[in-house]
């Protein structure tokens, strides 16, 4: 039996996590209706907090998570604020942020296994060479630096403003 037959790939493994995040969130009455209409956001003016959410997603071929908790629907809110890629390096540039933001288990958890896709990915590189860790204490000291609180977090007031004045807001 090879390896790839018993390790799922990282689309099935995601796809499990993200199913497994939205019963854990219904165990504990966690999850809300879908937070991001993606049609009303297209209608805000460039530059807004929302169209940017909308144009980032666009870009990236992906659709809003529409299920489970509030965490997980502003996952891709807050890589448009923090303005990290979708690519292994950002989402662990995300957590790195909301590490540094406010502490909780996940963020290390699932920052490990972003290192771990990462390495696998980039092979020609060390697990953690020197660019990779800089990206990633400068991400965690931005989040620490900021007065962001993902738990707190109502983006849905701030769609209409430029995404600067809330980057600004919260000193990210």
């Amino acid at each position: 039996m090879n390896s790839s037959s018993t390790v799922p790939s990282n689309g099935v493994f995601l796809d499990r996590f993200l199913h497994l995040v939205d019963q854990v969130g219904d165990r504990l009455g966690l999850n809300v209706p879908p937070v991001v209409d993606i049609e009303q956001l297209h209608r805000l003016p460039s530059g807004t907090l929302g169209r940017s959410l909308a144009d980032f997603l666009d870009q990236q071929q992906l659709t809003p998570f529409q299920t489970g908790p509030r965490r997980k629907q502003l996952h891709d809110s807050i890589h448009v604020l923090t303005g990290y890629g979708a690519d292994p390096i950002g989402e662990a540039e995300v957590q790195a942020f909301l590490l540094g933001a406010k502490f909780h288990l996940a963020h290390l958890i699932l920052g490990g296994g972003l290192l771990r896709v990462i390495h696998r990915r980039v092979t020609h590189l060390p697990l953690l060479n020197a660019a990779i860790r800089q990206r990633l204490w400068a991400a965690y000291w931005r989040g620490r630096d900021s007065t962001f609180d993902v738990d707190t977090w109502q983006p849905e007031a701030q769609w209409h403003l430029p995404l600067s004045q809330v980057q600004a807001l919260f000193h990210v």
